[in-house]
C-alpha cells in the first residue's frame, strides 16, 4: 500500500464555503479511481494556528499499490479537481510513501 498526503495553502481570495467545495470534490473521488482504499479531506481546525503557515486544507489517500498511485495524477477525476484549483492555491505540499506490512 502507498499514503499520498497533499496539504493546501491557499490564497486570501478563499472563503470557508469554497474550502468545503473542495473538500466534497476531494471525497467524491474514491468513488471515480480505481485502487484508492481510503481516502479522507478536511479543513484544518488546529490550535496551533502559529504552526499552520497558511496551510489549511489536508488530503490522505490510501492506494493499493504504487501502479494505483500512479494512476491516479493522469486520471481525469483527478484533472478535473485540479483545474478547479486554478486561481485559488498559492502553495501544495505533497508527500508519497510505501506503507509497511505488518
Amino acid at each position: 500500500m502507498f499514503e499520498h498526503l497533499v496539504i493546501f495553502k491557499f490564497n486570501d481570495k478563499i472563503t470557508p464555503a469554497k474550502q468545503q467545495e473542495f473538500v466534497s470534490q476531494l471525497l467524491a473521488l474514491q468513488d471515480q479511481i480505481p485502487g484508492i482504499i481510503d481516502l479522507t479531506a478536511g479543513v484544518n481546525i488546529t490550535k496551533e494556528t502559529d504552526r499552520i503557515q497558511g496551510f489549511t486544507l489536508g488530503l490522505r489517500v490510501t492506494f493499493e499499490d504504487q501502479e494505483a498511485l500512479r494512476a491516479y495524477g493522469p486520471h481525469p477525476a483527478h484533472q478535473a479537481f485540479v483545474a478547479s484549483l486554478n486561481g485559488w492555491v498559492d502553495n501544495v505540499i505533497v508527500t508519497d510513501y510505501p506503507i509497511p506490512s505488518k
